[in-house]
């Protein structure tokens, strides 16, 4: 499992120097709540770390959500980046601590990429994203974790990388050029994530 990948975000220090605005960081996303059908099955309003040895108190994406969580099994979470410049941005925590994708068994894998893909459907089915770009990195936080960002041609930097240097200004600002409102998306998300697993 690979970690946050986001250390390279100019003017953030993202997920593997994590920042993203820790405010929201664990707790339900904003609305979730409001669609029992899909939180009946679904998510925690409170990020809850592992034990140990899962646990590794040095790390951040042990010890804290990651951003806006939207939904927790027993083996992952997804949680939405609170990043202006990028407002539909999601990550797929693997919850115990490990590094690479081969300290996962087969069928872990299987799981872990059945979220990645189910939140990947419904960014292109309520956004109809230029393009969605998947990424698990985790160099500077080495945890594994999923990037998954869906990116428009009028973003600040595409078609560039995330992380790099913006290339124009976006008005109006980028969550309100979405065309589902973020506590919708976050709720679609839950829904489509709680279908392949059991909230823990």
């Amino acid at each position: 499992m690979t970690g946050w990948g986001i250390e390279g975000f100019s003017g953030m220090r993202g997920a593997c120097g994590l920042s993203h605005n820790t405010a929201s960081r664990g707790r339900l996303a904003t609305g979730a709540a409001r669609s029992p059908a899909a939180f009946a099955i679904a998510s925690m309003p409170d990020f809850h770390p592992l034990s140990p040895p899962s646990y590794q108190p040095s790390c951040e994406l042990c010890r804290e959500a990651g951003g806006v969580l939207v939904f927790q099994s027993a083996q992952w979470r997804v949680i939405r980046a609170e990043d202006a410049a990028f407002p539909a941005f999601y990550r797929v925590v693997w919850r115990a601590h490990v590094a690479e994708w081969s300290d996962l068994a087969l069928a872990e894998q299987a799981s872990l990429m059945g979220a990645v893909g189910a939140v990947e459907r419904v960014l292109r089915d309520a956004l109809a994203p230029t393009k969605i770009n998947l990424a698990s990195l985790g160099n500077v936080v080495p945890h594994l974790h999923w990037h998954v960002i869906a990116r428009f041609d009028w973003d600040s930097r595409f078609p560039a990388p995330v992380w790099a240097a913006p290339a124009r200004e976006v008005a109006p600002a980028p969550a309100a050029r979405l065309r589902t409102p973020l506590p919708e998306l976050d709720t679609r998300v839950a829904r489509a994530v709680a279908a392949l697993a059991p909230a823990a």
